[in-house]
């Protein structure tokens, strides 16, 4: 198998950690950002020169160009473009502050559009790549107090879906991964909440209880190592996959859902045509 050279964000800890291992392990050259990069310490002493830390907040656009450009100019070459940075951010829509609102689409939108921007020269002009973005269960469906978090999923996995047939015939793939519940610190530290209003306290209980729910069994972010492998060595890699066995029965009862209202309207949506 040919060694590939990875570049992925948000490698502090979760997925990005994990899979950034994994192609390390294999013998792929990574450059892996973080906000801090003494997080990525122990991995610089285990896999020398294989391993090209780069210190990166990616709402900075200036900043995300130059790593890319960087890690272009350091390797060679780019293979796959893992923008995986981002947070959660619970709150229900009322209670968002603007601040919050748009530091969560700064981070989770902006800076995988920027990112991605970024690579493409490079990924074109080679006439190879795959840019995997890290969605959620949350770009395709919604659940009450991670509204904003929704949104920025969802403008990602619309953008995505058109870049894919953008690039195509560049032989650049694109891959939407769609994680459920895994234990990772989505949920912990790394997650910011707005303050809670009190009329929605009922409410907020309620959404908890769902959450617990649907998360009863997380997954291992290092067993989601071998999958990201499997998909980045396929011949033919899907434009979305699911990680985790809880996500795709939420699909379908959504898109049920759905498809059930948008047929007992369809009158409606036939007058509104004229």
């Amino acid at each position: 198998m040919t060694e590939k050279v990875w570049f992925i964000t948000g490698t502090s800890r979760g997925f990005g950690r994990e899979w950034a291992i994994a192609a390390l392990d294999r013998g792929d050259k990574v450059a892996a950002t973080a906000r801090d990069i003494a997080s990525l310490d122990d991995l610089t002493q285990r896999y020398g020169d294989a391993l090209l830390p780069i210190e990166l907040d990616v709402t900075d656009r200036a900043a995300d160009f130059a790593a890319v450009a960087r890690a272009h100019e350091h390797f060679g070459r780019l293979d796959v473009v893992v923008n995986n940075a981002g947070y959660g951010h619970f709150g229900f829509i009322e209670e968002l502050t603007e601040d919050e609102a748009r530091a969560q689409i700064e981070t989770n939108v902006f800076g995988a559009l920027w990112i991605t921007q970024a690579a493409l020269p490079f990924l074109r002009e080679q006439r190879s790549g795959h840019i995997i973005q890290v969605s959620s269960i949350g770009g395709i469906s919604a659940f009450a107090s991670v509204g904003i978090y929704h949104a920025s999923k969802w403008a990602l996995e619309g953008f995505s879906q058109a870049l894919a047939q953008e690039v195509e015939s560049f032989g650049i793939h694109v891959t939407l991964i769609e994680p459920g519940g895994f234990a990772t610190d989505w949920a912990g530290s790394s997650a910011k909440r707005s303050a809670e209003l009190p009329a929605y306290a009922e409410v907020h209980a309620a959404a908890q209880e769902a959450r617990k729910k649907r998360t009863t069994t997380p997954g291992d972010p290092a067993a989601s190592a071998a999958a990201v492998l499997k998909i980045v060595d396929a011949e033919k890699p899907p434009l979305r996959v699911f990680f985790g066995a809880a996500p795709l029965d939420i699909a379908k009862a959504d898109y049920e859902s759905r498809l059930a209202t948008w047929e007992q309207w369809q009158d409606v949506a036939v007058q509104a045509q004229g």
